[in-house]
């Protein structure tokens, strides 16, 4: 841990104290901080991963419990986005050339839909939705509709935009990995939004004292608050489907490239998400928005920039954390403070070696010898991953170390 704030010194509200794995918290994310301690709902302290950047209401990379309540915004608008890794038996002296890692991306692009906006022509097969519209029984919440739905099932196996992403990956030791990150997608945002309004508004009825409009809370034990508890699993249990769909299309292309290859060890988790857990002897609903669960010899996954190392860890099982750790690097630039002061030149050279799509053009964003570019995903957009690493050895430790092969971004 790098530092504590008790009470007294954050704010005259605070009601817990701070305690932080981030050695230098930005202003703003600070400020959020400070916000949740002086919440009526959150309890024993927040926590602060070393990838902590400013958010949403909350910061990311951010860890809270609160006894009573469940706050829509403190785990996120990309409900159950996440991680999911598999460790395969091919050697990296048995794949080709940076052409063959670069056919293997463009088949799997054929097979997964990447970008924001895009998704299968066919609507998906999933029993997941029949079984959630039982639990309904025909009490059909404010974002369901069948409009939404159907779009919904043709997302469901695709990537996604922004830091989404699937990556062909190498260990230390020279075995291939495949990576990838996505999450709910529309359906997850629609829950999110739909809730946090319906808590702002019963705030309002009840008066209640929270810091921000973005911080609004429900119940955790009645009414609406069961009903977003009910959704935000759906949309956990619609995010891991998704995960699995795409992990098994870029499994296939790997079986018609490499036959006989097999896939020894998968991981598939979360990081924005909320669960009944016990913690320091009290049965709370923790809070993780840009943070994975780090329970004792529990694997996860921590994947760096683009262009940067990514880990496999086990989990040491901190309780001052709440058993959690760092989704990520985390950001050091906002997107258009990437794509106004980094150059094509240094992004290229951050990315040599590297199969990838290159740069989006942008309108809007950092004009560079008369051309637009999005730098927004550029490794120096991140902070440095060993960095943060490093600030994390409580929390837990390295099992694989791995360098990225290709990338495609969504």
């Amino acid at each position: 841990m790098e530092w504590i704030k008790d009470k007294k010194s954050i704010a005259p509200e605070a009601h817990v104290a701070i305690k932080s794995w981030c050695a230098d918290v930005e202003p703003e994310a600070l400020k959020q901080a400070a916000d949740l301690a002086s919440h009526p709902s959150v309890d024993m302290h927040v926590a602060l991963m070393p990838d902590c950047h400013v958010g949403y209401g909350m910061p990311i990379g951010g860890v809270i419990a609160s006894g009573s309540a469940v706050i829509p915004n403190a785990v996120g608008v990309d409900i159950g986005c996440g991680m999911g890794a598999v460790k395969t038996s091919l050697m990296l002296d048995q794949i080709g050339d940076m052409r063959q890692i670069r056919a293997i991306l463009d088949s799997v692009k054929k097979l997964v839909p990447v970008g924001e906006g895009n998704c299968h022509r066919q609507a998906q097969e999933w029993h997941g939705f029949a079984a959630y519209e039982d639990e309904i029984d025909g009490r059909v919440p404010g974002w369901f509709d069948k409009s939404h739905i159907e779009h919904d099932r043709k997302n469901l196996g695709t990537l996604g935009g922004g830091n989404h992403f699937i990556e062909l990956q190498v260990s230390e030791e020279g075995r291939i990995w495949m990576m990838l990150h996505s999450g709910s997608r529309n359906l997850g945002y629609r829950i999110a939004a739909y809730y946090n309004k319906l808590a702002l508004a019963l705030n309002e009825k009840w008066h209640a004292k929270i810091p921000g409009k973005d911080l609004a809370f429900l119940p955790a034990e009645a009414g609406e608050g069961l009903d977003y508890i009910r959704d935000m699993n759906f949309a956990l249990r619609y995010a891991l489907e998704n995960r699995s769909r795409m992990m098994a299309a870029v499994k296939s292309v790997m079986l018609e490239m490499f036959p006989g290859i097999a896939f020894i060890e998968e991981i598939n988790i979360h990081h924005n998400y909320a669960a009944h857990e016990n913690h320091f002897g009290r049965n709370v609903w923790v809070h993780r928005k840009g943070a994975t669960s780090a329970r004792k010899d529990q694997l996860g996954i921590i994947p760096g920039s683009m262009g940067a190392f990514s880990y496999i860890v086990r989990g040491l099982g901190n309780p001052e954390s709440f058993t959690s750790c760092s989704h990520g690097a985390g950001r050091r630039m906002g997107r258009k403070e990437a794509s106004r002061n980094l150059t094509l030149e240094e992004c290229n050279l951050a990315m040599e070696g590297i199969v990838y799509d290159r740069w989006h053009k942008a309108d809007g964003r950092g004009k560079k010898n008369g051309e637009t570019w999005d730098f927004g995903e550029a490794p120096q957009a991140y902070k440095d991953i060993d960095t943060v690493m490093r600030s994390q050895t409580d929390l837990v430790e390295p099992v694989v170390k791995l360098r990225p092969l290709g990338v495609i971004k969504g």
